[in-house]
């Protein structure tokens, strides 16, 4: 295993410990074992928490928001941001990388570390509301996912799996309401 893939390892099994256990139990010595590693070996990529918990809230934030303005890119018909934001956030809630879990160490360790994402999110805020549908129908399903989101991250109302799946569903269906509807729609 080269350099890159011990710290990538390292970072996922970072992510794997907030995810299942939370972000109050990650600990270096948490990290190593659940990586199967030494201290030392870990401490060789991350000299202290505050950079893994650095590395894998850039790794976790990076990815999710290349996957929004690829999916953005291609998909050209109205909507194409509130669906890449909808459907990012699907694959996460989904996946095994979930941004929450960036979201949540940095929540506790850090919160500099989301000045970042919020200017991430100011871009997609923009980019959502010149999506070619109303704006505020397209704010209303970013907000609507990042609730799914929290509820999934906080363990507060979660949804079972076909009741939250539908949910997306019906989201995903009103971001494709095109140009004109509602008051204020269209490209600004």
């Amino acid at each position: 295993m080269n350099s890159n893939s011990k710290r990538e390892h390292l970072l996922e099994a970072a992510a794997a410990i907030v995810r299942t256990q939370g972000a109050e139990k990650l600990t270096l010595e948490a990290v190593a074992r659940e990586a199967g590693v030494s201290k030392g070996g870990l401490l060789h990529h991350f000299p202290n928490k505050a950079a893994l918990i650095n590395g894998m809230f850039g790794k976790l934030c990076h990815e999710f928001s290349a996957e929004v303005e690829t999916r953005a890119n291609n998909d050209q018909a109205a909507g194409n941001w509130s669906r890449a934001y909808l459907e990012a956030t699907r694959e996460d809630l989904e996946g095994e990388k979930w941004i929450g879990t960036a979201i949540s160490a940095a929540l506790f360790t850090d919160p500099e570390l989301l000045k970042g994402m919020q200017e991430d999110y100011t871009f997609w805020q923009r980019q959502i509301e010149q999506d070619g549908n109303d704006p505020v129908l397209s704010t209303i399903i970013r907000l609507a996912a990042d609730g799914l989101w929290f509820a999934e991250m906080f363990g507060l109302g979660k949804l079972e799996k076909p009741h939250r799946d539908r949910v997306l569903h019906r989201l995903l269906e009103m971001s494709r309401q095109g140009e004109g509807e509602g008051e204020g729609g269209g490209k600004a």
